[in-house]
């Protein structure tokens, strides 16, 4: 099976959950579901069904109830489709990311709800030369914005603030702060956070002057600085027996720079696929793996109903597109890494499933693989591409790849 596939394409579509876990409740996420919940709205809203022709063909509308989309017998399908459910701790993108990859998160990482201790910010200020800061509370990234952004650019102090998830997160403006100062201040960050086992440190850089009449806006030069894996994934397993890993949007960051050989970061999803059409025609072989970020931070965070359908509808009708570039050697995986119900209350991420679905020439047969752990989609890609995936005791996961292809 290893000499079969040449080349896989890995996308996950950031927060687009499939109902909630069965430990939901643990999270306050009970009735969360973004693909369920999402349709349903959508057609409130607009009064329109929500088209996702493309996805639908490969099982979406079996995963879970959606408005407008059937659920179909397995044998009209043109893919395969199943649900993947998180083991770790935790609900972000870090846990479900390194899962993927084969590590599971068994303690959460450190939260802080009241904001961070005063003498760890103010040796971040000593260390960065700061004049203060602002904020140091949890908060909605655009609504933190708004609050402090005219302070922020009065005093120079930049923006703390944090969320559910273990971030440590700063905001400045591009321009009376500058980039490099952001990006310099994150890195000293990220080395404080390392004793805390904070999993991410985040530069988050706006634009504009409400005082000027330009409303402030966030852009896409975000930063993340991951905490390292505490040991190799099936990333790094990939390079070590020499199969070229290609990271597209966040991917590198999320793993703090292993087992990715090459990244491009992207500005949103448009770009992220323009991206991804682009290393179909030139990487033929590999791992190209894809985050699409704008589901979660445009639209899941902020609740955004129409602008989330409108995304997920974007990537549908960019799938013929992306399957047109797939070569007889190739395997496509589509899925999430967390929830962000835009339906849900609050602004975090939600505990739910992840929808996968996927799709090769090489397709034994249309099927349901049913629910599997998040690890068993690492461990299928490694099968795929080098086998023999259950050699690594070391990591989670069992592969299905027998169940897909041929």
């Amino acid at each position: 099976m290893a000499n079969l596939i040449q080349r896989v394409i890995w996308i996950v579509l950031d927060g687009v959950g499939a109902g909630a876990l069965t430990d939901a409740s643990l999270y306050d996420d009970e009735g969360a579901n973004t693909l369920g919940n999402l349709s349903r709205a959508y057609e409130q809203k607009t009064g329109k069904l929500i088209l996702l022709p493309n996805l639908a063909s490969l099982g979406i509308g079996n995963i879970t109830p959606m408005a407008g989309i059937s659920s179909n017998p397995i044998e009209k399908h043109k893919g395969f489709f199943g649900r993947l459910a998180e083991k770790s701790q935790g609900k972000d993108t870090s846990s479900g990311h390194w899962e993927m990859a084969g590590l599971i998160v068994e303690k959460a990482f450190p939260t802080y709800p009241h904001g961070f201790p005063n003498e760890i910010v103010q040796t971040w200020i000593t260390e960065n030369n700061l004049p203060g800061i602002l904020g140091n509370k949890p908060a909605s990234g655009t609504e933190i914005i708004f609050e402090l952004g005219q302070e922020h650019i009065e005093t120079g102090k930049p923006i703390l603030y944090t969320s559910a998830d273990s971030v440590w997160q700063v905001a400045a403006h591009e321009n009376y702060f500058g980039l490099d100062k952001l990006y310099t201040a994150c890195k000293s960050a990220r080395k404080i956070c390392d004793s805390l086992q904070i999993c991410r440190v985040i530069a988050r850089p706006f634009i504009g002057n409400p005082k000027e009449g330009i409303p402030f806006k966030r852009t896409y030069n975000r930063k993340d600085y991951s905490l390292s894996p505490w040991a190799k994934t099936y990333l790094d397993e990939l390079c070590q027996n020499k199969i070229k890993t290609y990271g597209i949007g966040k991917i590198s960051s999320i793993f703090a720079g292993h087992g990715i050989v090459e990244n491009q970061d992207t500005h949103g999803n448009t770009h992220g696929i323009e991206v991804l059409l682009d290393h179909l025609k030139s990487k033929k072989q590999g791992l190209i793996f894809c985050n699409l970020i704008d589901f979660d931070m445009l639209y899941g965070h902020r609740r955004d109903v129409i602008g989330f359908a409108n995304a997920l509808m974007e990537f549908d009708q960019a799938l013929p597109k992306i399957k047109s570039l797939m070569d007889q050697n190739d395997l496509l995986f589509i899925c999430a890494d967390h929830g962000n119900d835009p339906t849900f209350r609050g602004t975090d991420h939600t505990r739910e499933y992840s929808p996968l679905l996927g799709w090769s020439p090489k397709l034994k047969k249309p099927s349901n693989i049913d629910i599997r752990n998040l690890s068993d989609l690492g461990a299928t890609v490694f099968d795929a591409l080098v086998g023999h995936s259950c050699n690594l005791k070391h990591l989670s996961g069992k592969s299905f790849l027998t169940e897909i292809l041929c």
